[in-house]
């Protein structure tokens, strides 16, 4: 929480990917591409796994908020000898090869859990969940590094998939004062 807060958070006015406005810009790459972010990630998503009862064979979302988060779970979960497999979905088809849409060790087979470093709207996560879907495995969640409270979790929800959040825009704007 202390990293997002120094390293990841900025109060100011700022415009969103979404297009929203917002006095709070949070850029998770910040946190999460660091060595102390990744050392601390992947631990505390394992962890929230377990809270969970999620027992997930992957994990992965949308490039490239997702990949670092997902990256550190997976290299966490080696060392803890429970490996689960990272995978990073493209915003679009390869437009060579064969056009894969999901890159990395992802099989159809796979109990998934979906990966995002801020959830807003929800639009990424649900993309992802459409992707993962499409290519036959069972998403059995969605795990976020932030999670703005704009709405976007309420939106995942709706769609019937449960949702955990490793730190809330709340919580980062109390730490950052």
């Amino acid at each position: 929480m202390e990293l997002l807060a120094t390293r990841s958070a900025r109060l100011g006015e700022f415009t969103l990917a979404s297009g929203a406005r917002s006095t709070l810009y949070i850029d998770a790459r910040m946190t999460a591409m660091s060595p102390e972010g990744l050392a601390l990630i992947g631990p505390l998503g394992i962890a929230e796994f377990a809270d969970a009862r999620w027992d997930p064979d992957s994990v992965g979302g949308l490039t490239l908020g997702a990949d670092p988060v997902s990256y550190a779970i997976a290299y966490a979960s080696a060392i803890a000898r429970t490996p689960i497999r990272a995978f990073t979905v493209r915003k679009e088809a390869k437009g060579h090869g064969i056009g894969k849409l999901i890159e990395g060790p992802f099989l159809p087979s796979d109990r998934v859990v979906v990966i995002e470093d801020v959830i807003t709207t929800g639009d990424s996560a649900l993309k992802a969940i459409t992707a993962v879907r499409n290519a036959g495995a069972t998403v059995i969640g969605v795990l976020s590094l932030v999670d703005r409270e704009e709405g976007g979790r309420e939106r995942i929800e709706a769609d019937g998939f449960a949702v955990r959040s490793l730190a809330r825009a709340s919580e980062i704007i109390t730490r950052m004062r």
